[in-house]
């Protein structure tokens, strides 16, 4: 067994596991490896829209711990419906990366064209930053939100309420994986409407993601701007992904590089062994090469360019989910 580089160039398992030793315990679970990721793909004859057809404010009013009213204190989602369809379509919150502290475009109207081309909505979300001022919980406050308010404007949408996803990646990914472990149900007795519903996501996509927030473990920048100077160590174990998912983890595709020098391996190969010991599908891709940040594998996404080929196996693991 193999793991292939985006260039095609082998990397050999035995090589992985002198590199990676918890990485022999992980092919005996849900790691999945591609025989087909020699052939980077693009997809044909898409149609994409040149914008945003909306841009969506979370709450009408000021969000729960606002700073201010400047556009960095007012989360949004920006909606990129699908093509036209008779039937309602899945839809994915998408939560750019940046290590807390930014937003990535790549990582979040880029990815949002790609899933149009696969019939699927995206709502890229605009949450707020620790480099602004703002830490934990605000951030899954702000896609708990939009995943509810997707969710709950369903039928104007044209969304199935039942094929909610979450992408995230890097800090991004950390956030989706957050809402994955952490997204809860709807309050019944909320007087807010949109509070009433789900905030689980029904799967989530995550790419060269941030796991954990153990010091020795994670990306120093973004457990900095989530949690501060001196967060509780009981904080940083409930926001590390290897050591807090459950059982009712929903299914995660998770791709990253062995290149990759911001964010480690480690946890994420440890996130797997957690998921496996909980009986919790997931499917893994680690490629040789690839910096930090590969996105789509181009950009500007246009339509027409080769893709990195994680958006085939994604594509396919998507549709097996019915998304």
């Amino acid at each position: 067994m193999i793991i292939e580089s985006a260039t095609g160039k082998p990397l050999e398992i035995g090589t992985v596991f002198k590199r990676f030793p918890l990485f022999a315990l992980l092919v005996t679970g849900f790691l999945a490896v591609s025989p087909h990721t020699r052939a980077i793909a693009a997809d044909p004859a898409p149609m994409m829209a040149p914008a945003a057809a909306e841009t969506i404010r979370l709450w009408q009013g000021d969000a729960p711990g606002s700073r201010g009213t400047a556009d960095q204190d007012i989360p949004v989602i920006a909606w990129w419906p699908a093509p036209k369809s008779a039937t309602p379509v899945a839809a994915l919150v998408i939560c750019p990366g940046g290590g807390y502290g930014g937003l990535a475009d790549h990582e979040g109207s880029d990815y949002a064209k790609w899933l149009n081309t696969q019939g699927i909505s995206a709502f890229v979300l605009r949450y707020r930053l620790g480099s602004k001022g703002y830490r934990h919980p605000v951030m899954l406050g702000d896609v708990s939100r939009a995943i509810r308010l997707v969710r709950h404007d369903h039928e104007r949408l044209g969304i199935d309420p039942k094929r909610v996803g979450v992408m995230g990646s890097s800090a991004g990914g950390h956030l989706a994986l957050t809402a994955c472990i952490h997204g809860g149900p709807g309050e019944p007795a909320a007087p807010d409407a949109v509070d009433r519903v789900s905030a689980r996501p029904d799967l989530g996509v995550l790419c060269y993601p941030v796991v954990s927030m153990l010091p020795e473990k994670t990306h120093s920048g973004s457990r900095k701007n989530l949690l501060g100077d001196t967060p509780s160590d009981e904080l940083s174990r409930e926001l590390s992904g290897e050591l807090a998912a459950h059982d009712n983890t929903p299914p995660l595709f998770v791709w990253h590089t062995w290149e990759d020098k911001a964010v480690k391996l480690e946890p994420i190969l440890e996130l797997g062994l957690r998921l496996k010991s909980l009986g919790r599908p997931y499917e893994l891709h680690v490629y040789e090469t690839g910096p930090h940040g590969l996105g789509l594998g181009v950009r500007p996404y246009d339509g027409m360019k080769q893709l990195h080929p994680w958006t085939v196996e994604c594509r396919r693991w998507l549709g097996a989910q019915g998304f």
